[in-house]
């Protein structure tokens, strides 16, 4: 099985996938102090192929290098299944997941938990170390969120706020109901079939797109209506409107180191680093981060590395 993953990792790298052998930033400790037992330990962090994702790839990567630990980049893996796989099979030893994603695609679930993040995160937890031993580390006030999202002015004409607004606006209107969204949204069961199920949309077209493109393709007219992270930076900058989930079609996303149970037990100390970093990350930060890459071009590394500088947690020199 591991020989298959790598197979595939570098056929990904043919593809265009940045397959990297060390964090390609210096960093060293400020108020994340170094630990003696992680010296020479090698860590290999992986991460999802959208920007937030790798944001907190590199943020994991520079809180371990930071600790002592011998890191491996392997951020911008192609999909969730793929980032998850690599988890299983030991090619990657920390990602970042989302408690929903957890709940709804890997433990198969239709149904998100009711009761609020807490809920969520301690459903998915004893799951996800029951079933495959995977150990969630604290989860993150960071939570980010499905959601459909039209342009300020169609909303505005068509008086949109809720979700639940959009399904009787196209239950009148039809003609309508184009969507665009990704690919893996499209058939993921906490993606737009829970929204389906959830608020009776009519027949729908839906147009398939990368998650970067989305925005700009609902902002130029496009489709109507698209699927949004709800920490995206590009919903601003593309002035759209994010339309309430008021029936909570989709799950809870806050976001979560995860680590092998077994990794874990050997290298208690990651704990420290990585729970550092996930506590101290809000919707409002992210969504800064994340516009910082996506709309003003910069590098998702140099942007990670200088908001942990700027919370102590590193040095530069």
């Amino acid at each position: 099985m591991r020989a298959i993953l790598l197979i595939a990792l570098l056929c990904l790298a043919s593809c265009g996938l940045d397959v990297n052998t060390a964090l390609p930033y210096k960093v060293f400790p400020a108020s994340i102090k170094q630990e003696p037992a992680l010296k020479g330990v090698e860590i290999t962090v992986g991460s999802k192929d959208f920007t937030e994702n790798i944001l907190l790839g590199y943020l994991a990567e520079m809180a371990l290098s930071a600790a002592g630990a011998d890191v491996v980049d392997l951020t911008d893996l192609k999909g969730s299944q793929t980032a998850r796989q690599a988890l299983l099979n030991g090619e990657v030893d920390v990602t970042w997941e989302y408690t929903g994603t957890g709940w709804i695609n890997y433990q198969g679930n239709e149904l998100p938990v009711t009761g609020g993040e807490q809920a969520q995160y301690d459903a998915t937890k004893k799951a996800d170390l029951e079933r495959f031993g995977v150990e969630w580390l604290a989860y993150s006030p960071l939570n980010d969120q499905y959601a459909f999202a039209v342009t300020e002015a169609y909303g505005s004409q068509h008086n949109l706020r809720t979700t639940s607004d959009l399904a009787a606006f196209l239950g009148k209107n039809p003609d309508q109901a184009v969507f665009c969204l990704e690919t893996e949204f499209t058939s993921r069961q906490d993606g737009f079939p829970a929204a389906e199920r959830t608020y009776g949309f009519p027949v729908t077209e839906v147009k398939n797109f990368g998650i970067g493109t989305i925005y700009s393709a609902v902002a130029g007219g496009t489709c109507p209506v698209g699927e949004v992270f709800t920490t995206d930076g590009r919903i601003a900058a593309q002035k759209l409107r994010v339309l309430e989930d008021d029936k909570k079609a989709f799950p809870q996303y806050n976001v979560a180191p995860t680590v092998r149970a077994e990794f874990l037990a050997r290298h208690p100390q990651i704990r420290g680093p990585l729970e550092t970093v996930s506590r101290a990350l809000t919707n409002d930060q992210m969504i800064e981060l994340c516009r910082q890459v996506d709309v003003e071009g910069k590098d998702a590394g140099a942007v990670a590395r200088e908001w942990m500088v700027s919370k102590g947690f590193i040095r530069t020199d």
